[in-house]
C-alpha cells in the first residue's frame, strides 16, 4: 500500500479543538483518472458558446445563494470565520459569477487586424485546457471562485487541490458547480497530498498552475510548474502598509484601519498590516487606535455579538505568538493584546505592537492573524518609504482629504499591486487583483484573469 493510500486528510473546528470529520486521500490511479476525466469534459466545454458558457456560470451563482447558509456555516466550522463574513463571501463570489457572465463574452470575443500586406488578421482566444489550482483555506469559497470561474468562461476545466482544514467547503463547492448546471468533471476536487501535488503539476494534461499561498510555497510551486514548462498565476502574502497622513481624517482611519486589521479574523493576504502614521498625527491615531483594538472581542464566530473568531489552526497561532515573541525581543513593544487565551479554541486577541523597526517580524514579514504593527514616520514622503520597504507588495492604503493627492501619490509611488484611498477592501469583481515583488505575479478579476491562461492564436489570410 503506497504512502497515498494510508493517509486522510482531516478538518477540525478551530473555536472548540475537537475533530470535524475525516476525508480519504485518494489513491494515485484515482488522482490521475480525476485529471483524465477533467479532460474529457473540457474536450466538449470548449466548444461551447461563450454566451452558453455565461448561462452556466449564473446557473453557478444562484446556486450558491441555494447553498449560502450551508456553505457558510461549514466554512466557519472549517476555519473560524465568523458566519455573517462568510454569507458576505458567497455574496461576493455570486457577483463574480454574474460579473464574469456578462462581460465574458466581450473579453473573449475575436479581435480583426488588417495585415500591412491588406490581408485579414484574426485574434482568436482559445482555452488551454485542464488548469490546477491550489488553494488556502482563509476563504474557502472566493479563492476557489476567483480563479474557477475566469478560466471555465474561458474554456477550461478546473482541478482544485484545496487546504486539508477546508476539505468539506471544497467537496460541497463541487457540488454547487453541479448543481448550477456545469457538466460533471470539469470541476473536480482532488484530495491529494504534496507528493501527489507534485505529479498534477507535471501531467501533461494540466497545462497550466495556479497558487495563493505564501511566498515560501510561491517559490516552490513555480519552480516545479517551470521546470514542466507550465505558465503561472501566483498570488503570494503580504504585509501591507496603510498609510495615515498629515492631513488624514483620523476618526475614519482609525475606524477603516482597525475593521482592515480584525477582518476574517486578520487572516487575509491583502490586510492592512502596518499602519505607518506621520508624526503630526501619530499620537491621535495612537490613541484611538489602540482604545478601539482593545475592546474587541474574540468568541464563538456563530454568535451575531462576536468580533474576532479563532485563528483557523493551533499550528498558525503558535507561529502568530512567536512572532510577537521576537518582535518584542528585538524592541516592540505590546500596546494591547499579546498574551495566548487560555481555554478551548485557538483564539488571539486583537494585538497593537508599538516601536515597530526593521529587523522585528512585526516589520519584516507577514503576521496572519489580528496583530497590527504601529510605525511612526516624520512626514508623508517618509511615510512612503516605509510603506515601500518591503519586499512584498499586495495591497496598501493612503489616508489623506486630498483624494486626488492621495491618488497621484498611489499612482506613481506606491510600488504594489492594489491601493485603497481612505477605505479598505479585500476585491471588486471588475478590478484587477494581484501584486508584485514576493506578492508574486499575474491577476484575476476585472477580465484579466479570463487572459491568464489562453492562447492568443494569430489566424492570418493574406488574400484581401
Amino acid at each position: 500500500m503506497s504512502k497515498s493510500e494510508s493517509k486522510e486528510l482531516k478538518t477540525i473546528n478551530p473555536a472548540t479543538g475537537e475533530k470535524l470529520k475525516n476525508y480519504p486521500i485518494m489513491t494515485d490511479k484515482e488522482a490521475d483518472d480525476a485529471v483524465k476525466k477533467c479532460h474529457e469534459a473540457f474536450l466538449d466545454w470548449r466548444l461551447k458558446t461563450h454566451e452558453e458558457r455565461a448561462e452556466v456560470l449564473r446557473g453557478i451563482g444562484k446556486s450558491l445563494i441555494d447553498h449560502q447558509k450551508e456553505l457558510s456555516e461549514l466554512m466557519t466550522s472549517e476555519m473560524g470565520k465568523l458566519v455573517s463574513q462568510g454569507v458576505s463571501e458567497i455574496e461576493l463570489c455570486k457577483g463574480i459569477c454574474d460579473w464574469t457572465a456578462d462581460n465574458g463574452p466581450e473579453e473573449l470575443k475575436d479581435l480583426h487586424r488588417t495585415l500591412p500586406n491588406g490581408g485579414k488578421g484574426i485574434i482568436s482566444y482559445a482555452p488551454l485546457g485542464v488548469i490546477y489550482g491550489i488553494q488556502p483555506w482563509n476563504f474557502p469559497t472566493y479563492q476557489v471562485m476567483r480563479y474557477a470561474i475566469a478560466n471555465l468562461m474561458t474554456g477550461n476545466g478546473i482541478l482544485l487541490k484545496h487546504a486539508e482544514n477546508v476539505t468539506g467547503s471544497a467537496l460541497l463547492l463541487e457540488k454547487i458547480f453541479v448543481a448550477g448546471g456545469l457538466p460533471k468533471d470539469l470541476f473536480t476536487v482532488l484530495r491529494i497530498d504534496h507528493d501527489q501535488s507534485d505529479a498534477i503539476i507535471e501531467n501533461d494534461l494540466v497545462r497550466g498552475v495556479t497558487l495563493t499561498g505564501s511566498s515560501a510555497a510561491g517559490k516552490i510551486i513555480g519552480k516545479k510548474a517551470g521546470e514542466a514548462l507550465k505558465k503561472t498565476v501566483l498570488e503570494l502574502g503580504s504585509n501591507d502598509a496603510y498609510i495615515v497622513m498629515d492631513d488624514a481624517d483620523i476618526d475614519l482611519a482609525v475606524k477603516t484601519c482597525v475593521t482592515g486589521r480584525i477582518y476574517n479574523n486578520g487572516e487575509t493576504c491583502v490586510a492592512a498590516k502596518r499602519f505607518v502614521v506621520v508624526d503630526k498625527v501619530y499620537d491621535k491615531f495612537k490613541e484611538g487606535f489602540v482604545k478601539a483594538m482593545s475592546n474587541i472581542k474574540h468568541g464563538d464566530p456563530t454568535k451575531e455579538e462576536t468580533e474576532l473568531g479563532p485563528i483557523a489552526r493551533e499550528d498558525l497561532r503558535d507561529t502568530l505568538h512567536e512572532q510577537v515573541e521576537k518582535s518584542v525581543k528585538n524592541g516592540a513593544e505590546i500596546l494591547c493584546g499579546g498574551e495566548m487565551p487560555e481555554g478551548k479554541g485557538f483564539y488571539y486577541p486583537a494585538t497593537v505592537l508599538g516601536n515597530v523597526k526593521p529587523g522585528q517580524p512585526a516589520y519584516d514579514d507577514e503576521l496572519f492573524g489580528p496583530v497590527a504593527s504601529l510605525i511612526k514616520a516624520k512626514d508623508n514622503e517618509d511615510a512612503l518609504r516605509i510603506a515601500n520597504d518591503s519586499r512584498f507588495g499586495l495591497g496598501g492604503g493612503i489616508f489623506s482629504k486630498d483624494e486626488d493627492k492621495a491618488i497621484e501619490l498611489a499612482s506613481k509611488y506606491f510600488d504594489t499591486g492594489m491601493i485603497f484611498i481612505n477605505s479598505f477592501g479585500v476585491a471588486q469583481p471588475n478590478m484587477p487583483f494581484g501584486g508584485t515583488k514576493n506578492s508574486g505575479y499575474g491577476k484575476e478579476h476585472g477580465g484579466f484573469g479570463m487572459h491568464e491562461f489562453i492562447n492568443a492564436k494569430a489566424i492570418m489570410s493574406l488574400n484581401s
